[in-house]
């Protein structure tokens, strides 16, 4: 039994620890938490233990697999359990994965540990699909589409305006842009022709609606170079047809093959999930198995899913998966 560490219990880590109860060849032996551990309450009832209590339990976890957020706990919190466990993190932040590697990548190699990052569905699963796709189409043009999904850090984003009480943001692609591009069109996009931003506001009572919905169309990054539309509904109504975390897209390879580039391809990889943090869970879990079996055959230092053989994430033998997946 690969033998857990939980650091952090948000919605992230409440889908770790449900892939990890799930898995037969794993086992769940504590979540960590820097808030009082008498104040979170696990849903399988594992126990709760203070984030500084991981030191003295070097010997009774095979990996940790760290569920903060990228913006300001990851880039430190990865590199300091790197250097007592082999861990994992779902690391999103794309510009700074580099500078996040290297740092993991000393820690984790002067310990003799393996840490493998931004172990998500986009970094993660989508990188993949990109570095697949462009291997056999080297002639061609790479395309993400986001969603229809909520964005947690957006939702957050307007949640921070003056007079808004609540709020969800769904990521939308243009439809006729993704046909464009599964049409082997090779179109060159702008932000704006390739996702709509929608948002739905609870308004705190008295608040100017008018000012709120300016204030979200015109942010800078989040919502300007966007389409965007605004719905002010009542929390009621919020609650009751938008509590969910459902997202997914797609990654859309196009190019041609053959002498003459005679041949058009198109490569498509597609997730619909019911729940993003549920879904990256899984596979940070996953991650967390190939983390083990790498460290157990004497790797160290950093690494990405590109760095990990596929057999290494599944549960399955060599066997089955020769005998049903190959």
């Amino acid at each position: 039994m690969i033998k857990i560490g939980i650091a952090g219990y948000g919605n992230i880590g409440r889908g770790v620890e449900a892939a990890v109860t799930r898995s037969h060849d794993m086992e769940l032996v504590a979540v960590f938490t820097r808030r009082d551990p008498l104040s979170v309450h696990t849903v399988t009832g594992t126990q709760v233990l203070a984030y500084d209590q991981m030191d003295s339990m070097k010997d009774d976890l095979d990996v940790v697999i760290i569920c903060g957020g990228s913006a300001t706990d990851l880039p430190w919190m990865t590199p300091e359990l790197a250097s007592k466990f082999n861990v994992i993190d779902s690391f999103d932040n794309h510009a700074n994965i580099p500078e996040h590697f290297a740092n993991v990548d000393a820690a984790a190699s002067a310990a003799g540990k393996v840490g493998i990052i931004s172990c998500g569905w986009d970094p993660g699963y989508f990188s993949l699909a990109r570095i697949l796709a462009d291997s056999a189409l080297p002639e061609g043009d790479s395309y993400t589409f986001w969603g229809r999904g909520v964005s947690q850090g957006h939702s957050d984003a307007i949640r921070r305006i003056e007079g808004v009480k609540d709020a969800r943001q769904y990521t939308v692609p243009v439809e006729a842009a993704v046909e464009s591009v599964r049409n082997n069109e090779h179109p060159e996009f702008t932000a704006r022709q390739m996702h709509l931003r929608e948002c739905w506001v609870v308004a705190e009572d008295g608040a100017d609606k008018a000012a709120i919905e300016e204030a979200i169309k015109t942010m800078p990054n989040y919502f300007e170079p966007y389409d965007t539309t605004v719905t002010f509904i009542t929390q009621e109504e919020l609650d009751r047809d938008h509590s969910g975390l459902p997202h997914g897209g797609s990654v859309i390879r196009s190019g041609r093959t053959g002498l003459d580039s005679e041949f058009d391809n198109t490569v498509e990889f597609t997730l619909n999930l019911d729940s993003n943090p549920f879904f990256t869970g899984s596979i940070l879990a996953a991650a967390a198995r190939a983390a083990y079996r790498m460290n157990s055959e004497g790797q160290s230092g950093a690494r990405t899913l590109f760095d990990v053989p596929p057999a290494y994430l599944s549960h399955h033998t060599r066997e089955e998966l020769l005998a049903h997946m190959l």
